[in-house]
């Protein structure tokens, strides 16, 4: 894609061209993509998934984070080398929303595309050295998303290992530990009751 934006500089392309070849290109690599995962599904996956390391526990928490944060997966799964060609079989498989996908990954396309075409026509005779930064750039953001899911996972766990621990509450809103000081007194008929 660089080389296509150092193409265009050249004059041998022309610049609007390659973005929109590049953008519809992409736009349609994914939603072969959605089509294979929404087809072969998670049976397919769970089958052959290993290969990508991905098994059963790592499938459930992807389908469960496609379904509270699918949007932002697919569109900045774009901008992550390995997740680029991964994210929309997952988002096919997890029944992400067709709608919802096309929406996201288009809007990623071309976000990518009009970026990434942008700097090899600026870098010029250069592109290779912008591709090497590109590369690296995409390790630092994929290792900052990793390491901020991590950090989001074990918080979850920590307060979810809390509310285990911590005894459940009555109607009163006093935990059953104290269940003995909300027993009623109950007063016989004989009793006086003072004026």
């Amino acid at each position: 894609m660089l080389a296509s934006g150092f193409f265009a500089h050249r004059g041998i392309l022309e610049l609007d061209a390659v973005m929109a070849a590049v953008a519809l290109g992409a736009v349609a690599g994914d939603n072969i993509g959605y089509q294979l995962g929404r087809r072969l599904g998670r049976d397919w996956l769970l089958r052959h998934g290993s290969r990508f390391g991905l098994r059963q526990r790592r499938l459930s928490q992807a389908e469960a984070f496609f379904q509270r944060q699918g949007a932002k997966a697919v569109f900045f799964g774009r901008f992550i080398g390995f997740a680029r060609a991964l994210v929309p079989f997952v988002a096919g498989a997890s029944r992400m929303s067709y709608r919802q996908f096309v929406l996201y990954d288009a809007l990623g396309a071309v976000l990518w595309t009009v970026g990434f075409v942008t700097l090899g026509y600026v870098f010029g005779a250069s592109w290779r050295v912008a591709e090497k930064w590109i590369g690296r750039t995409g390790f630092i953001i994929a290792t900052v998303a990793v390491l901020l899911v991590g950090v989001i996972s074990l918080r979850r766990r920590k307060r979810s290992a809390i509310r285990e621990s911590t005894p459940p509450r009555s109607a009163t809103g006093f935990s059953r530990a104290h269940s003995a000081v909300e027993q009623p007194i109950h007063l016989s008929s004989r009793t006086p009751i003072p004026i």
